[in-house]
């Protein structure tokens, strides 16, 4: 489920802010979602100026939005198998961001995520880990002491009820992802449904993404922890960027 929030000059300062930081020769993981899009554009942009990049999308729409800006993109088998370049950094989004402060003796949870508002996590996760560098673009609407959104969970469709009792025995409530303009759910680029799990306020970001990775069934979750290096922030005036 996407998040609103944030006015569109400050997604467009964060994905720039983060595009400047792409360098000549660099192989970049190219996020999904309307921040990220900035990015791509910004690239596009330096692309056409001269900058020899290439990307590795992470959706069939960021992979669409690469290529009309005339990113040559490679696919993450490509990028990342034996004789691949590897990536060296990957900007995306996040549907909220864990600030880790907010003085009540919490456990420092500064820098996790949660994303799959677009459905895209389980390709998201894939190339954001194996990017040497993982910068996150964001508005201030999406920073939170602690994360406590509903966490998107990809699972194969014969999964689906046995995963749901899972996330209820975790204290979760889980809901199924509807399709909008179309009747029935959500399908990812994968072939996979969505449910959309809330936990309430998550003060232990990792320990569930352990209980939801090991649930028979999940494709991958939407908790991303331990992989932020940079956060650029758009602000009204400028871009905030902090190190995790």
């Amino acid at each position: 489920m996407k998040t609103s929030g944030g006015s569109d000059a400050m997604k467009r300062r964060a994905g720039e802010s983060a595009a400047e930081a792409v360098t000549d020769g660099d192989v970049v993981g190219l996020g999904t979602g309307s921040t990220a899009a900035h990015a791509i554009r910004r690239l596009g942009d330096r692309v056409d100026a001269g900058l020899d990049v290439r990307g590795v999308p992470t959706s069939f729409a960021s992979r669409e939005l690469a290529v009309g800006a005339g990113i040559p993109c490679l696919d993450l088998p490509e990028a990342v198998g034996l004789d691949g370049p590897g990536i060296d950094l990957a900007i995306d989004g996040a549907d909220q961001v864990a600030t880790g402060v907010d003085g009540g003796g919490a456990p420092d949870t500064g820098g996790a995520l949660i994303k799959g508002g677009g459905a895209a996590h389980a390709r998201e996760k894939l190339v954001d880990a194996a990017a040497d560098r993982f910068l996150v673009v964001a508005d201030p609407s999406k920073e939170s002491p602690q994360l406590d959104r509903p966490v998107p969970v990809e699972v194969l469709p014969s999964g689906r009820t046995a995963v749901a009792a899972a996330v209820r025995e975790a204290d979760g409530e889980p809901t199924l992802r509807r399709a909008e303009r179309k009747d029935g759910p959500v399908v990812t680029d994968n072939g996979n449904l969505v449910l959309d799990c809330a936990f309430g306020e998550i003060a232990d970001p990792v320990a569930l993404s352990a209980t939801l990775a090991e649930v028979p069934g999940v494709v991958e979750h939407g908790l991303f922890v331990g992989m932020t290096d940079e956060i650029h922030v758009g602000t009204e005036s400028g871009v905030r960027i902090e190190s995790v």
